[in-house]
Parts: C-alpha cells; sequence; structure tokens
C-alpha cells in the first residue's frame, strides 16, 4: 500500500465545523456526534489519516443525523500517518499501527457503547479500519457491518464474517483492486446465511468515499451514492 494513489493529503476543511464534538469515550479520544439517548449506535473506524479527517467527521455527522449515536475514536492516539515525514513512510508508520491490533481497541468501544444504552452496534471501516470491522463480525459483537474502499484484508478476513457485511471497492484501487472484491464477493455469495451487498464503483480511486475534492461534482456524487448505501445498510439491520 504505497503511492500517491492512496496516500494524498485529505482535502482541508473546518474540522471543528459539524455537530460533533471531541470527548474521551471508553478511554479514547473521539468525535462523538448524534443523540447518545439513541439506541442504535455505530463505531466508524478511520482509515491511516485518523479521526480527524474533516470528511470523514462530516459523514458522521450525516449518518448520526439519520437518528444513531456515533463515535469515531482516535486509535492512532494522536499519531496519524503524516505524508510530509520522510523519515516515517508508511510500512514504518504501520509498526506502530498495525491494523491487526483495531480489534482489541475497538472492544472497549462496543463494550462502552452497550453499557451506555445500545441495543443494535453496527461498525464501519475505512481503509486501515476494514480489518478490525471484519474481526467485529467474526465474533459477532456486532450486528452489522460494512467496509469501504478496505485495505489490509483478504479472503480469509471475509470467509469469517458472520453478520451482513456491505463492501464499496473502487474500479481504479491498487490496495484492494476489483478482483479482489469480486474474491470477495465470490466468498459470500457461498455464505447465503449472511446478508452481503457488494459494489465497485466506477471511475474512482482507492479513499473516494472520504478523501473526494468537494470542488468535484462527479467525485462528490459518488461519494454520495456511497453514503447512501451505507446509510440503507445500517437502516436494514439496525432497528
Amino acid at each position: 500500500m504505497s503511492g500517491p494513489e492512496c496516500c494524498s493529503n485529505p482535502p482541508t476543511l473546518d474540522s471543528t465545523s459539524g455537530d460533533g464534538h471531541v470527548d474521551n469515550f471508553a478511554g479514547l479520544n473521539s468525535h462523538v456526534t448524534g443523540s447518545p439517548h439513541s439506541n442504535r449506535a455505530i463505531l466508524f473506524l478511520s482509515d491511516i489519516f485518523g479521526y480527524e479527517a474533516p470528511l470523514l467527521r462530516k459523514l458522521a455527522d450525516k449518518v448520526a443525523a439519520a437518528g444513531y449515536y456515533v463515535v469515531v475514536p482516535d486509535f492512532f492516539n494522536g499519531d496519524p500517518i503524516d505524508l510530509e515525514d520522510v523519515n516515517r513512510p508508511l510500512p514504518v508508520w504501520l509498526k506502530d499501527h498495525e491494523p491487526e491490533k483495531g480489534f482489541e481497541a475497538a472492544k472497549p468501544i462496543i463494550e462502552a457503547l452497550k453499557s451506555k444504552g445500545a441495543s443494535a452496534v453496527g461498525a464501519v471501516g475505512f481503509c486501515w479500519g476494514a480489518m478490525a470491522v471484519c474481526d467485529l463480525g467474526k465474533s459477532r459483537l456486532i450486528e452489522v457491518s460494512a467496509i469501504l474502499h478496505p485495505a489490509f484484508i483478504n479472503v480469509d478476513h471475509i470467509d469469517g464474517v458472520n453478520v451482513p457485511i456491505a463492501i464499496l471497492g473502487a474500479e481504479l484501487d491498487t490496495v484492494t483492486p476489483p478482483e479482489l472484491v469480486n474474491q470477495f464477493e465470490q466468498v459470500l455469495n457461498a455464505k447465503p446465511e449472511v446478508d452481503s451487498y457488494v459494489k465497485v464503483f466506477p471511475n474512482v480511486p482507492h479513499g473516494w468515499t472520504t478523501r473526494y475534492n468537494p470542488e468535484d461534482p462527479e467525485a462528490v456524487k459518488s461519494a454520495e451514492e456511497a453514503h447512501q448505501i451505507l446509510l440503507d445498510w445500517f437502516d436494514k439491520y439496525l432497528k
């Protein structure tokens, strides 16, 4: 996973805008948004740019506005990827932030959501966060899962998921190319007991749902289509 196609800087927007706020949630700084009285909660697991990414927070606010309580934790403890740090490229950064560690980091968040009254919890992982979401789906700690432009996962990660899962891939993705997403779909089609939805979006790159150019109408259109699919998926399974 390298190169500008994957690791381009996210758009710079006012990260304090929107309806959410930063709070300590289960020991981690988190962007928290939506009504804390909602019994439907969603955990966002970010890409390598972390929980402060403006368009990720904007999406969290949009999902929360549909009636969910959404938490976007800082799983990197204030240390997202810094593309300007030439002495710490992605492979080096990943040694400190292995995707395999996401599952254990997410479990206290799930427990806290349930202790606060959430009767149904979903999780969505972007890029780095996809592996943890698959692991949560294997353990049935969540009711529904979704992964958008995933990274660092293979067929085995998908095969073990035991809850409904949506996978949104990108035609121009060299991190998880359409061929691999099609393999994911084949694995899921062989498990009719697990409902799934798989779509490869045309003419978009890795990261297109949270790192698009807000000034590009086509990019915005593709991102918003993916956002609506995500909302519909949660609405179907988080009751």
